[in-house]
């Protein structure tokens, strides 16, 4: 672990483990990407991923649960985006990881 590098309480371990869990469900990843390029509402995500509502729906509250969606409302409309930009980053350095050779 380099130089005597401490490891982390337990706690945070479980954090990190639950985190990289969000990343194991292709539906997830798929909705990530899209809110990558840009903010949508659910049913545009549903359009574009070809998929129910209600699956998004559900996909979308576990994603925001975990912290990596946020949302806002315009009338009656709810309008989802990627949390922060750490989000993107580890979407790229996935994608990046896979695509090596």
């Amino acid at each position: 672990m380099g130089k005597k590098e401490k490891m982390p309480e337990e706690e945070k371990l479980q954090q990190l483990a639950d985190f990289f869990k969000v990343f194991g469900d292709v539906t997830r990843i798929r909705i990530l990407h899209v809110l990558k390029q840009s903010e949508m509402c659910v049913c545009d995500l549903a359009l574009t991923l070809d998929m129910t509502q209600s699956a998004i729906s559900h996909q979308l509250r576990f994603l925001k649960q975990m912290a990596l969606v946020k949302n806002r409302r315009e009338g009656k409309t709810i309008f989802y985006s990627l949390a922060d930009d750490h989000i993107e980053t580890i979407l790229r350095m996935g994608t990046e990881h896979i695509e090596e050779e």
